[in-house]
């Protein structure tokens, strides 16, 4: 008999488990009789489940706030040597011109790398390697540009930190990112976080950068939703739990590049980027035809 009741109990404990499921928002409002019923059309995100987009976009909201909040800093890169001093110990300026380079540049108020190559004291590519030994990675030449290369990188964040994908490669998740003039670590950080690929930093000229642009094609199942305007991070949540709705959400992923709060919504039918400016201005200059960027506000 004792058996008999614990069997049953068992019984009687799995199927008051599979009658709801529990929502993965720890303040959810909604009672157990409701999480049952709504279990069927809730938002599933990997392995959470949340009972109705309503959870869900205060969840999103709850991450976005830790984003884009006061306590994220980041700690900008000084390298030990100087542009100058590097293109110097390289042989690419004398002492005369370097001095000279150097006083111009701050009669004209440009960084000095602009002033050496405008005065034909040096070239991008000298400029571009002076670059690398600054950060201690690569420098790519021309052999490595003009590749047709399928991005699923928001270009408002590419174009913000002067960053084009060089290569990428779905088999071994990997990409080849190429900089101008500092590699920015929000931007890799944010890219490993969101695709799940590993990023490995270079640099390129500035003319290397504009013809790569040009070669840039989207992604076919990706559209790009980018909101200019400031927004709380609750308003930015609920924002989210919309969009998620529509693409039947499975997979969601946050991260913070700079100025913006990145969301990626994975679903069954499309996937969408999802873009908030939380500081500074308006983005400016020319997107590719190809960004697929639809902007709001």
């Amino acid at each position: 008999m004792r058996l008999s009741l614990e069997s049953l109990l068992s019984t009687v404990h799995r199927g008051w488990e599979e009658m709801h499921a529990v929502c993965a928002l720890k303040t959810c409002p909604n009672t157990i009789f409701m999480r049952s019923v709504q279990s069927r059309v809730g938002v599933g995100v990997g392995e959470q489940w949340y009972c109705s987009a309503d959870c869900f976009a205060v969840a999103a909201g709850i991450r976005i706030a830790a984003l884009a909040g006061p306590k994220v800093l980041e700690m900008p890169h000084s390298p030990r040597l100087s542009i100058g001093l590097v293109m110097l110990s390289k042989g690419y300026l004398t002492d005369a011109q370097l001095r000279f380079a150097t006083s111009q540049s701050q009669l004209d108020g440009e960084e000095l790398e602009l002033t050496v190559v405008k005065l034909g004291l040096a070239s991008e590519r000298q400029v571009a390697a002076a670059r690398a030994t600054q950060w201690g990675y690569p420098v790519l030449g021309p052999e490595h540009i003009g590749k047709l290369v399928g991005s699923d990188i928001p270009f408002i964040l590419l174009q913000s930190c002067s960053a084009v994908p060089l290569h990428c490669s779905v088999a071994a998740r990997r990409m080849l990112l190429g900089f101008v003039r500092r590699v920015d670590h929000s931007l890799l950080n944010a890219v490993e976080q969101v695709t799940k690929f590993r990023v490995e930093p270079c640099f390129i000229t500035p003319t290397d950068f504009a013809e790569q642009v040009e070669r840039l094609t989207a992604m076919p199942s990706f559209e790009q939703v980018a909101f200019d305007d400031p927004k709380t991070p609750a308003q930015m949540g609920k924002t989210v739990g919309g969009l998620a709705v529509e693409v039947g959400v499975r997979e969601a992923y946050f991260a913070h590049c700079r100025d913006h709060v990145w969301a990626r919504l994975s679903g069954k039918r499309q996937t969408i980027d999802v873009l908030f400016r939380i500081k500074g201005n308006r983005s400016t200059g020319i997107l590719p035809h190809s960004a697929g960027i639809r902007s709001v506000g």
